[in-house]
């Protein structure tokens, strides 16, 4: 596939930013319609997304480039060159959640209550971002035979065919995976009225997920011999757990 969009004269505008613009402002469209649910404020929503959106997108970056610094290492310029890839979406996660929640104490806002609204908007980004990866030909997983890519459309096996060889679409398998959970806590959103319910829901079913997936790709940023986005998955659906059990256990 190719990764340009189009040009505006000499520079490129690639898929991989446009993608990531997109799902930006549908996250940010469906948010609207939840804060409308939640009877919240969008106001003040839009603020926290100011404050979460850059945050989130230099976190996923400094993320990437930690676990893979020997190759910025001779050109550490590239390291602000993101419209080739290489954003971490745990980065980004931990990144945003940590400058909203500085942020909605300052505000003495809820917290809980913002996360809840946010957590089908993340998904839903994250659901569109992976498209972005397609057309950049990364977040793939291993070689597959055409008979098994033969099942998913023409354009699906044409951006999966590289340098000879058909890979797993795995971007493919979590946008799926992700636009189903947007569903579901959507759902949630508007039948459970605990503060931090639907939120906790999205770290353990996106991370659950995530875990069995991220076992098909060939791109994995590793800590010695182990996946790095397994092992956060794991800590992600332990968290998960927990809370919810605490918040129902709070409210019985």
């Amino acid at each position: 596939m190719n990764p340009v969009a189009f040009h505006v004269g000499s520079f490129e505008i690639r898929w991989y930013g446009v993608i990531i613009s997109i799902g930006a402002v549908l996250a940010l469209l469906l948010a609207m319609y939840n804060c409308k649910v939640r009877k919240t404020s969008f106001d003040e929503f839009t603020n926290i997304f100011l404050v979460a959106f850059p945050s989130a997108v230099i976190g996923a970056r400094l993320y990437y480039v930690i676990f893979e610094f020997d190759s910025y290492r001779n050109n550490l310029i590239n390291i602000f060159n993101i419209r080739l890839g290489g954003l971490a979406i745990h980065g980004g996660i931990i990144f945003g959640v940590l400058a909203v929640y500085l942020y909605v104490r300052h505000k003495k806002e809820s917290f809980l209550e913002y996360a809840d609204i946010a957590a089908p908007s993340i998904i839903l980004g994250q659901a569109i971002g992976r498209w972005g990866n397609f057309f950049n030909g990364e977040a793939h997983g291993g070689p597959v035979s055409f008979e098994f890519i033969s099942k998913f459309p023409k354009f699906v096996q044409k951006g999966m065919f590289i340098d000879g060889t058909y890979y797993h679409p795995t971007f493919l398998y979590e946008s799926i995976w992700n636009i189903l959970i947007c569903i579901f806590l959507v759902y949630l959103l508007k039948k459970v009225n605990e503060r931090g319910i639907v939120f906790m829901s999205y770290i353990g079913l996106y991370s659950f997920g995530r875990f069995f997936i991220e076992g098909l790709r060939t791109d994995s940023l590793y800590l010695g011999s182990i996946r790095v986005a397994q092992l956060i998955s794991i800590v992600g659906i332990l968290i998960s757990i927990y809370f919810i059990h605490r918040i129902l256990k709070k409210t019985k």
